[in-house]
């Protein structure tokens, strides 16, 4: 549905209506995680400052988000002046011509403040195609005052063989506690975005230097077989319908030992007023397996506009408004430091409020999202780049299958070396009918 415009408001004179204002409506596509609905609530700050601008919200989980404005922007349907995407499309819909380039973006802006590594996720040959709302690493939550109970001490780099052996002490369904919570829900930005980094310490890779896959080797089955039997033996019931926003719930109302996910997750868990465990949260780097490559992930939720919008001029004014200095600050002083969206700009982390609120893990997100390398996530050399997915169109589709395979075996639907077998088998099909191997 393209954007219309609406009536704001009449201006009386001695005469009667002497003139009319429009209003320009924007619709933004965004998730459904605890910033970009508080961006959604915050939105009546900005129409006051542009009070000529009306924004419309469609907020949705991430799986359908990622399906519904894939199948928009690649169809020209237009139902959008703005959509959330992240760090794998980006540069793939900047090459194709879908979204516009953030170009001579005002001095108050201050480009140069933007996380380089996270900038970096956002371009194509040079130029920013989104702007980045938060960014985010992966790391360890858990529960210090259960591991303090238990006589336990998580070390700074955990591995996944201590994290199962904590799981199996800390695991007490009887009182509601599962040893170790992550994400089940199959997806390629859901459970393969936790698993691919186990495959990635583990020593495992998607494809060899001649883009062979690569599922069925020893790295994927140790992980999957970690993988499967942490959740089945320590995880909660009904693992594959979690996703990140289920998982984040779980921990907040104290029913994880650990859980391995987005350091995003943070301020949201160490705040009082959304959870009940605040203030028995640590926080560790994410877990290694043989290897440190490509343990913890960078990403970023970002905003990008359309190429075929009718109302550019007046999404890029939100989309500036949303990832700026003034819209963190904004959040800091309604809502409380911990909740503002981390991860994108060098000032948040200079902030002595922020500092002071987020102590307890800011510095560590800094350095997993500077310490993320998508160009070598694994062992040994890969022709693609990405950690928790590879930056190629088909990864859509090749993530999505082999994410439901993963599910499969966690429900106990197939088994560990089927599902390989399974995924193994499809993605060589994928890349064959896209012509990977046409030269070789």
């Amino acid at each position: 549905m393209k954007s219309k415009f609406l009536v704001a408001g009449l201006i009386l004179g001695a005469g009667g209506v002497t003139a009319a204002q429009a209003a320009t409506q924007i619709t933004i596509a965004t998730v459904n995680n605890p910033q970009m609905v508080e961006m959604q609530k915050l939105t009546p700050e900005f129409e006051k400052k542009y009070p000529n601008i009306k924004v419309n919200w469609d907020v949705m989980p991430e799986n359908e988000l990622r399906r519904k404005v894939t199948v928009d922007i690649s169809t020209q349907a237009g139902s959008y002046d703005i959509v959330t995407l992240g760090a794998l499309n980006t540069p793939i819909w900047a090459k194709n011509g879908w979204i516009k380039p953030f170009d001579n973006l005002p001095k108050s802006y201050d480009e140069s403040d933007l996380i380089k590594p996270v900038r970096a996720t956002l371009s194509y040959n040079g130029h920013l195609y989104a702007l980045p709302f938060y960014a985010e690493s992966s790391f360890t939550y858990y529960r210090k005052d259960l591991f303090k109970k238990a006589g336990l001490k998580m070390p700074e780099h955990p591995s996944w063989k201590q994290m199962e052996t904590f799981a199996k002490k800390l695991n007490d369904p009887a009182n509601g506690v599962n040893g170790i919570c992550l994400r089940g829900m199959p997806g390629w930005g859901e459970n393969m975005a936790l698993f691919d980094t186990m495959v990635n310490t583990f020593g495992g890779r998607w494809f060899d230097m001649k883009w062979q896959p690569q599922l069925t080797s020893s790295g994927w089955h140790e992980a999957l077989s970690t993988y499967v039997d942490l959740l089945k033996n320590y995880g909660p019931s009904g693992s594959t319908s979690n996703g990140f926003v289920e998982v984040e719930n779980l921990f907040a109302n104290g029913h994880c030992a650990m859980w391995v996910d987005a350091t995003s997750g943070a301020g949201y868990i160490s705040d009082p007023k959304t959870s009940k465990v605040a203030n028995d949260v640590g926080f560790a780097w994410a877990p290694v397996a043989k290897t440190k490559h490509g343990s913890h992930w960078l990403w970023s939720w970002a905003l990008a506009i359309p190429k075929d919008t009718q109302h550019s001029a007046a999404a890029r004014k939100f989309v500036e408004w949303a990832t700026s200095k003034e819209y963190i600050q904004l959040v800091g002083k309604k809502n409380g430091w911990v909740s503002i969206p981390p991860g994108t700009r060098y000032s948040t982390y200079k902030n002595p409020n922020y500092q002071k609120a987020a102590g307890a893990y800011a510095q560590l997100t800094m350095k997993a999202i500077n310490q993320a390398n998508p160009r070598q996530p694994t062992l040994k050399k890969v022709p693609y780049t990405g950690v928790q997915f590879v930056a190629i169109p088909e990864f859509q589709a090749l993530g999505h299958q082999v994410g439901q395979n993963v599910a499969a075996a966690l429900a106990g639907q197939m088994s560990v070396d089927e599902a390989l077998q399974k995924s193994q088998k499809y993605v060589h099909s994928v890349m064959e009918q896209a012509g990977h191997y046409k030269n070789q």
